[in-house]
């Protein structure tokens, strides 16, 4: 053996070996295994894995020789298996708890049906005509155990459930799910049956003042030994797991409470019977103390007891003091708003009310106020200010309500504002951090108002003056004195740049705060000359890290020995790319101006570089301005643009984004010629953006002829191809097996899949965007796996197979596709065959409801919603039938019957088999007026009829009943009963999903 197989040998030997872990077959062929298995400190399969195993395995159904299916037998191996579940359930002293957060409904229900079979509880007899007092105390157990469980489902399934992100869809597991989720409305809905029964049985263990018992795995095993007895006193039924009177008292009263509340939303009366409850399991919880075998969340109990206080005040509570959530729901009934201002004046100096309860009342309030009552306004503001005051000293960010409630302010608004303040902060015993909180938000409510008075009625407030040091108040109120109109210093007969005298000197902090703040390029040129002039060791182009300069002209810049002359140009242009940025062009190009005059005199190489600069920012300027209006820009920024792609200056440092900016402007003006036949080819070469412009531009150029070439789009589609593939590698592992990793991160094409879709983004074309959007449709839908189509325009154009499928991204095509649809609707929302390729996007990912809104919006785009007939080349065939799929999926069967009339040939099949369907989530009869095929409606009279629906039978009678269907028409008057109907009924189904 090699020096490196030994090496090899003794690495792996050494590494520790995972234990296997157990099946559950094992515990079958071992009686013993279970105890040992379950006391270890982390058993693997866990205690709950282990229920599921068991039941999962003692419920399989059995295929018999014909192949039909039978259910699974009741034999010896079935029984342990399900005896081994109801162990591992006493293991865990049968916390609903814990069980209920791991095992799911079915399984559950089936584990607590066991555990009634065992427990003698008699087969078929209703519990809640039981007489509990006369059973042996484990089935009594058992019972209440039952009917805990069925309340407590209940209640839970009515909360919300953030549903379940699914993965890739797998035929086999989404039937799985699909078949657990009908079995578990099922059991729902049985229970939801039975639930007033399961409550008298629950009110009536209260009576009980006997200690029960539970079983264990002994009384288990016990019960395995026994004959079977019904209801007999036996060891096993007093030998199990003691549970005082108390404690079960105490589980059923918090259970019957949730229900209670549960259903007091339909019953107000019922909200009493909570109370009740609620209050008597706060009685017997202190009584108990921490011997409770079943743990319950006292502060869930404590807000059920808030709530029902508020919800069912009793006589009981005027003697007590009242809670400030009782006291807010009283003003809010009684319409005595000043006193609920006091309520929330009085929490914001002690805070107790939580952000989201005091969010709710200010919701509420606004609904009000929105409803008429004017007086409510001030309410409003007053409250949303102790709401933005609390914020500020529990270090929250100050909501936009209140910038919206305070954009007039008023001496009124000010005053109560410095109320709230004073009362949220007591000066000599708050911390530094909370004072800091305060006048940092007094300072910035200064900065934000423009009247002097109302900034004064601040600075010389007692809380202002005692949190901000004299140099803080001084400094901001010089702020605010100079916040006068700026003097337009460009209107002054100024001979040259370097003319203008600098001033006296004035403290370096100041001055350099001034030239953060400045965008004015005269005033930055003399304060910097002030600066040199006081010292010459500072670099002050690094007095803000917000002046961002690209590397490649920095380099150039810091290059410039004279060091005011470095500051100057870096400072400039920084804050004209900042102003750019931000869309402010004015002060942009004033900036870029004054920096091109600057260094013209003295460097050539940056003199381009403005130049470069200056006709990004006027591409910009006018995409955001005149373009967006559809005007075409002057021909000299065009011949500019153009010169920039075919300049041949060496040594010049440029920036990507300006040839990516100037192929997205070309683009975007249809100049679609001259970047097929004219761009220099060395630039084609070397610059991808200008390669994939070029080729978008013939593409495009291609479509309105004739006869659509296929020559350009399939370059175009080799480019994108490429640049969605990934590269593969083959690794080696431990095992000698070899696997196929895909590097997401590197890329084969020309530039990376978010450069381009980057770049794609800066388009605005429609012709263009389109042709990019048909692309990335085709390749989607080339992919194996692909279930439903999507549609697009020019989608024959492009190649139907790729050489190498595996290599493609198929993933990040999907994610593509997604972005570039959103980013074009942007563009343009009116867009019919973009909104048609939306909804192919949402049918294809199972979101129907989304996807019927996208087609309907389609429709009524390019039919003024739907007051003209929609085009049949936006509602194909294709489109009606999966709308009519939408709709059927969403149980919405009568509007299915209705779409199969829009197809050419109508789809009797399937109408009728809908309408057979009874529970259906639409208006169904209400319906029946958008019907116009008499076939149709005869079948739904008929159906009727056969279901003595006779209410429903007369509505079809009277919609058949209508002249205009008479068969004996003309064909023109039928077309349009038809064409009215289809307009009624598609306007009827946009207000629905819009």
């Amino acid at each position: 053996m090699s020096v490196e197989a030994v090496d090899r040998e003794a690495a792996t030997s050494s590494r520790p070996c995972t234990p296997p872990q157990t099946s559950w077959f094992e515990f079958l062929l071992e009686e013993s295994l279970l105890e040992k298995h379950l006391k270890k400190s982390s058993p693997d399969p866990s205690p709950v894995q282990l229920i599921v195993q068991f039941l999962e395995q003692a419920s399989k159904p059995l295929v018999n020789e014909q192949n039909q299916v039978q259910p699974p037998p009741d034999n010896k191996r079935n029984r342990i298996l399900k005896l081994l579940a109801l162990k591992v359930a006493a293991h865990l002293k049968w916390d609903l708890d814990v069980l209920e957060k791991s095992l799911s409904v079915p399984v559950l229900n089936m584990l607590l049906n066991e555990l009634l079979c065992v427990s003698k509880v008699p087969p078929g007899t209703k519990h809640v005509d039981v007489d509990l007092a006369s059973l042996p105390p484990t089935t009594v157990m058992a019972i209440l155990l039952y009917n805990r469980w069925a309340i407590r489902t209940i209640v839970k399934s009515s909360f919300p459930v953030k549903q379940v992100k699914p993965g890739p869809p797998q035929l086999n597991v989404m039937n799985q799910i699909q078949q657990e989720k009908e079995v578990t409305e099922n059991i729902l809905k049985v229970l939801k049956e039975q639930a007033a029964d399961s409550i008298l049985v629950l009110e009536g263990a209260l009576k009980l003042n006997k200690d029960l018992y539970i079983h264990t795995i002994r009384t288990l095993d016990l019960l395995a030994m026994e004959p079977g007895m019904v209801n007999g006193e036996t060891e096993s039924s007093t030998a199990g797991f003691s549970i005082s009177a108390e404690e079960m008292q105490c589980q059923v009263c918090y259970d019957l409470g949730a229900i209670y509340f549960q259903q007091g939303s339909t019953n107000s009366t019922l909200y009493g019977n909570a109370r009740e409850k609620f209050f008597r399991t706060k009685e017997l919880l202190s009584k108990i103390g921490s011997s409770l075998h079943y743990t319950i969340d006292e502060k869930r109990l404590a807000g059920y007891c808030q709530a029902c206080g508020v919800l069912a005040p009793s006589s009981d509570d005027a003697s007590q003091p009242a809670t400030p959530y009782s006291r807010i729901h009283s003003c809010l009934r009684s319409g005595n708003y000043q006193e609920l201002v006091k309520i929330f004046l009085e929490d914001n100096s002690t805070p107790s009310l939580p952000v989201q309860f005091r969010q709710s009342v200010l919701r509420e309030l606004f609904q009000k106020a929105q409803q008429g009552d004017d007086a409510l306004n001030e309410i409003c503001f007053k409250v949303c200010s102790c709401n933005s005051v609390c914020d500020v000293m529990q270090g929250r960010p100050v909501g936009i309500q209140f910038n919206q409630l305070f954009l007039k302010p008023t001496k009124e608004k000010v005053d109560f504002l410095l109320e709230v303040c004073s009362k949220s902060i007591n000066v000599e015993s708050a911390s530094e951090s909370s004072k800091r909180k305060m006048a940092y938000f007094l300072k910035n409510l200064c900065l934000g108002l423009e009247d002097l008075q109302l900034v004064f009625m601040i600075s010389s407030h007692e809380l202002f003056i005692a949190l901000l040091k004299d140099d803080e108040r001084k400094l901001l109120i010089d702020q605010m004195r100079k916040r006068s109109p700026r003097v337009n210093l460009g209107t002054k007969l100024i001979t040259s740049f370097y003319d203008i005298p600098a001033s006296a000197s004035v403290n370096i902090g100041q001055l350099e705060h001034q030239l953060i703040l400045s965008v004015d390029p005269w005033r930055i040129r003399q304060i910097l000359i002030e600066l040199h002039g006081m010292t010459s060791e500072r670099q002050f182009w690094t007095v803000s890290n917000k002046w961002e300069v690209p590397n490649i002209y920095g380099n150039v810049i810091l290059g410039i020995k004279d060091n005011l002359t470095r500051d100057l140009v870096y400072i400039l242009m920084a804050k004209g790319l900042h102003c750019s940025a931000i869309k402010d062009f004015v002060h942009a190009k004033q900036l870029f101006s004054a920096c091109l005059e600057l260094v013209t005199e003295f460097s050539p190489k940056l003199r381009q570089v403005m130049l470069n600069e200056m006709l990004l920012l006027d591409i910009y300027t006018h995409e955001a301005g005149a373009g967006l209006s559809g005007e075409r820009p002057p021909s000299d920024l065009i011949s500019r643009v153009r010169g920039y792609l075919e300049m041949r200056v060496p040594d010049i440092p440029l920036r990507q984004v300006v040839a990516e900016e100037c192929v997205a402007f070309l683009l975007n003006w249809r100049e679609n010629e001259y970047l097929t036949m004219q761009v220099p080819l060395p630039l084609v070469q070397t610059n991808p953006y200008v390669k994939l412009g070029q080729l978008l531009a013939a593409t495009c150029k291609d479509l309105p002829g004739p006869k659509e070439s296929r020559r350009a789009a399939k370059d175009l589609w080799e480019v994108v191809v490429q640049i969605c593939s990934v590269s593969s590698q083959h690794k080696r592992g431990n095992d000698g097996r070899v696997s196929l990793i895909k590097q997401r991160e590197s890329t084969l094409g020309i530039m990376y899949r978010s450069e381009m879709l980057s770049f794609i983004r800066k388009l605005r074309e429609p012709l263009v965007l389109t042709t990019i959007l048909s692309l990335f449709v085709k390749l989607h839908n080339i992919r194996e796996d692909i279930v439903n189509d999507i549609t697009a325009e020019h989608i024959s154009i492009w190649p139907s197979s790729i050489p190498n499928l595996q290599s493609v991204d198929f993933e990040a095509v999907a994610v593509t596709i997604k972005e570039l649809v959103s980013y074009a609707l942007t563009i343009n929302s009116n867009n019919h065959f973009w909104l048609i390729i939306q909804a192919d996007i949402y049918f294809a990912t199972n979101q129907y409801s989304a996807a019927l809104h996208y087609y309907l919006q389609a429709g009524a785009v390019c039919s003024d919603f739907f007051t003209k007939m929609v085009p049949p080349d936006v509602y194909t065939d294709q489109v009606i039938k999966r709308m009519i799929k939408c709709c059927s999926l969403l149980n919405c069967h009568t509007q299915v019957a209705i779409l199969c009339q829009f197809l050419r040939e109508v789809d009797y099949k399937t109408a009728f088999k809908v309408l057979q369907e009874q529970n259906s989530h639409d208006a169904m009869d209400s319906y029946y007026d958008y019907i116009w095929d008499i076939t149709i409606l005869e079948y739904l009279t008929y159906l009727h009829h056969k279901r003595g629906e006779t209410d429903k039978k007369q509505i079809a009678i009277k919609a058949i009943g209508q002249t205009e269907l008479n068969a004996s028409n003309p064909e023109e008057v039928l077309q349009l009963a038809a064409q009215r109907r289809k307009k009624k009924f598609l306007q009827t189904m946009a207000q629905l999903y819009f």
